[in-house]
Formats: C-alpha cells, sequence, structure tokens
C-alpha cells in the first residue's frame, strides 16, 4: 500500500487527540490537567521544526544545482510550517491563558517565537514579491537559510540567555521536558503525537508541491502556446 503512511497519521492524530483528552496525566504542581497540551502544542513546535528543516534543505540545494521542483519543495515545506508554527503559538496561548491568566505575557519563549513566525511570514511575502522565476528561487533560497538560523537563535539560543519565571520547561516550578520523557503514560501519547502531526505536515505539503507543478505546467503550456501563435503570425 503506497499510501500507509497517510493511514498512518490518521491513526496516530486520532489517538492522540483520545488520549489527549481522556487518557490518564501525572498531576504536576501549577500545570494540573492543563499538562494535556503538551499533546497539541509542544507537538506542533515539533513539526514546524522539522518541516523547516526539511525546507532549509531543499534551499541549499536549491543553491547547489537550480531546480524548479527544489524551490517549490523549499517553499512548501515552509509553507506548512508556519501553518503549524501559527498552531504552535495559538494552542500556547490557550495553555497561558489558563496557566498565567493572560493569552500573551512578555516571555523571552513566547517572544522568540512570535519574531520566528513573523520572519518566516516575510519569506512568503517575498516570494509573492518577486516575478522573475529564477531570481525569485535564488533570492528566497538565500533568505530561507537566514530565516532558519534566525529561528534557531530566537527559540534556542535567545530563551536561554533571558531567563525568567516561567511555566515552560525548567522554569517556574515546571519540570524540565526530560521529566515529560520519563513519565511513562505520557511518553506512549507524547511521540506518537510528533510522528502523527509530522506525517499530516509531509501529507499536506505532499498536496502543496503538487498542486504547484500543476500550475507550473499549465503556466509552461500556456506560455509554449503563445510562443507558437506568435510564430505563426
Amino acid at each position: 500500500m503506497r499510501n500507509w503512511w497517510k493511514v498512518m497519521a490518521v491513526i496516530l492524530v486520532f489517538y492522540t487527540i483520545i488520549m489527549g483528552f481522556l487518557g490518564e496525566v501525572p498531576a504536576l504542581f501549577v500545570l494540573n490537567e492543563t499538562i494535556r497540551n503538551l499533546y497539541f502544542h509542544v507537538t506542533m513546535w515539533f513539526c514546524m521544526m522539522a518541516l523547516l528543516s526539511v525546507s532549509v534543505y531543499h534551499s541549499i540545494a536549491y543553491l547547489v544545482k537550480p531546480l524548479y521542483e527544489k524551490d517549490l519543495k523549499a517553499a512548501s515545506f515552509a509553507g506548512t510550517g508556519l501553518f503549524f508554527g501559527m498552531l504552535g503559538i495559538a494552542t500556547g496561548s490557550v495553555w497561558a491563558r489558563f496557566t498565567w491568566g493572560a493569552w500573551w505575557v512578555n516571555d523571552p519563549k513566547l517572544n522568540g517565537a512570535a519574531v520566528s513566525v513573523l520572519i518566516y511570514m516575510a519569506y512568503l511575502i517575498l516570494r509573492n514579491s518577486l516575478d522573475e522565476e529564477q531570481k525569485r528561487a535564488r533570492i528566497s533560497a538565500v533568505y530561507n537559510i537566514f530565516a532558519y538560523v534566525l529561528m534557531l537563535v530566537f527559540l534556542m539560543v535567545y530563551p536561554r540567555l533571558n531567563q525568567v519565571d516561567s511555566l515552560h520547561p525548567g522554569n517556574g516550578g515546571n519540570p524540565a521536558f526530560s521529566s515529560y520523557d520519563l513519565d511513562s503514560q505520557m511518553r506512549l501519547v507524547f511521540y506518537p503525537a510528533v510522528a502523527g502531526w509530522v506525517l499530516i505536515g509531509v501529507w499536506l505539503t505532499s498536496l502543496r508541491i503538487r498542486l504547484g507543478i500543476l500550475q507550473y505546467k499549465k503556466l509552461s503550456g500556456e506560455l509554449t502556446n503563445k510562443k507558437q501563435g506568435s510564430y505563426a503570425k
């Protein structure tokens, strides 16, 4: 079965949703029942990181050997990764509302996440502002590499340089991520959740790529017909 991984993605996501709301979770200080959001909020960021990593790989590959398919894959994975990043911010805001009492607070990790999403939104805007295909692909590939590095800085480096009281792992009485990892109940849901959401992200990206190829072929066919028509005249 060629599409076995799609079936697996659906099964894993449904498993995550069911166990995320109905499964047992440890009674943790401060977080209480909101710890269930770990299966949705944190996994969104894992998925985003995975998709953006594939995106920057294709951008580097395009600079090494310029091919339309590589640029299309870079843009498609970046677009889907941005979508999951926005879901990560949305689920994080819900988590913050029930633990901090506010939808958004001045926290390095939240601010870094918001800036990272804005950087990739600028990437998509940049692509749409350039008409010439090769120029757009080349400039976008270079920008994508810098965007990926900045994302790592804002998500991995910057928060560690500005430690504040926070409900994020390792701060404010909230145990580090390794503590979740050691909890057998949460491990049985969290890792399948990561796999399921990543597969869903790849599935969505594959649809974007197929649509992009169809649009490219249609545009190429129209340009060919115009040229043939001009030669006939």
